[in-house]
């Protein structure tokens, strides 16, 4: 293996070059993940991913969303060749302008970018780090990975067939992960980020098909750029609702499921509850790669305050949320 540019610096955390990840496996990537809604949670909304796959040797980048009320499902990749590290392709980027503070997006619809983008993302949080999660099935590793999860605003624009929009004020969130994620194999994923006036509530969290738990973490971080507040425990009462509002089971595929509603609650370090009811849209499915997706929420909290969200659960055979989908492989249980 060649040394890379980074491997000139003081970064190495084994005995290999940095190109050489802990294990070699089909699953393994390195990722950030940024999303952006506006603070009313009302109109588009845009995802922009970049990973690394040290398997297959490449850096891709999704852009994804609802814009104009149509989904849009965009991806983009290069080869390593001698970079491995670099966040960039032909059309898409990014840059890291100040570690945790300001990052710049940029992607290009003239280089096939399915949402351009020209966007900074500036923090409002301090950022925190999950712990490692792990989940096997018998002894096949489906889960090894760590997250950072912060919250920010963004400016700047998003253009969807030469139709230019201003992203002024928006808000969302951003993370980093890295480790193994065979992410189709597990049974129920949530990934919830709350945005409040005064600072987010973030939580990740797996279940068993049966729904038993696995693994949660999270926080409360303010604007005030206090240390986060962990999440310590989680409760999840939601239900899938039908273009008329009515409940709906998610089925196959999700055919019927067009929005997301009900109850969580979110219990901090020291014992502090914060139950949250919220309501909104299945914004971007992730069919036909997996099942569930990403919904577009507004957020009430029972104390009043009130905010804006994204929803991601995702999973196969969970008894509640997906027990009528197909996934290929054995899960964990």
């Amino acid at each position: 293996m060649q040394p890379t540019a980074l491997d000139e610096l003081f970064v190495h955390q084994t005995p290999d070059l940095l190109p050489r990840v802990a294990m070699h496996h089909p699953h393994w990537r390195e990722s950030y993940f940024f999303d952006l809604h506006r603070p009313d949670a009302s109109g588009d909304v845009v995802f922009f991913t970049m990973a690394s796959y040290p398997a297959m040797q490449i850096i891709d980048s999704l852009q994804m969303g609802k814009v104009g009320g149509r989904d849009i499902l965009g991806r983009l990749d290069r080869p390593y060749g001698d970079d491995p590290h670099t966040t960039a392709m032909p059309g898409a980027r990014v840059d890291i302008v100040k570690p945790w503070e300001e990052i710049r997006l940029y992607a290009d619809p003239d280089e096939g970018a399915a949402i351009g983008l020209d966007v900074t993302f500036r923090a409002r949080t301090r950022p925190y780090g999950l712990r490692r999660g792990t989940m096997r099935a018998g002894d096949d590793l489906v889960w090894d990975q760590s997250h950072i999860l912060q919250s920010g605003t963004y400016t700047g624009t998003y253009t969807v067939d030469g139709t230019s929009y201003d992203v002024d004020g928006w808000v969302g969130q951003r993370d980093h992960s890295w480790g193994i994620r065979d992410h189709g194999r597990c049974p129920l994923w949530m990934w919830l980020q709350l945005q409040f006036d005064d600072g987010f509530l973030g939580v990740w969290h797996w279940e068993l098909a049966n729904g038993a738990r696995v693994y949660t973490d999270g926080c409360w971080a303010g604007t005030d750029r206090s240390d986060p507040i962990p999440v310590v425990d989680f409760r999840h009462d939601l239900s899938w609702r039908d273009a008329g509002g009515k409940p709906a089971v998610y089925g196959t595929h999700g055919d019927d499921a067009t929005g997301l509603v009900g109850t969580c609650t979110f219990v901090l370090q020291g014992g502090r509850e914060i139950t949250v009811e919220a309501e909104g849209r299945f914004d971007r499915p992730y069919e036909p790669f997996r099942r569930g997706g990403l919904s577009q929420m507004r957020v009430r909290a029972d104390d009043g305050r009130e905010g804006t969200a994204i929803y991601e659960i995702t999973g196969a055979r969970h008894h509640r949320y997906f027990p009528d989908t197909e996934v290929d492989g054995i899960l964990p249980a």
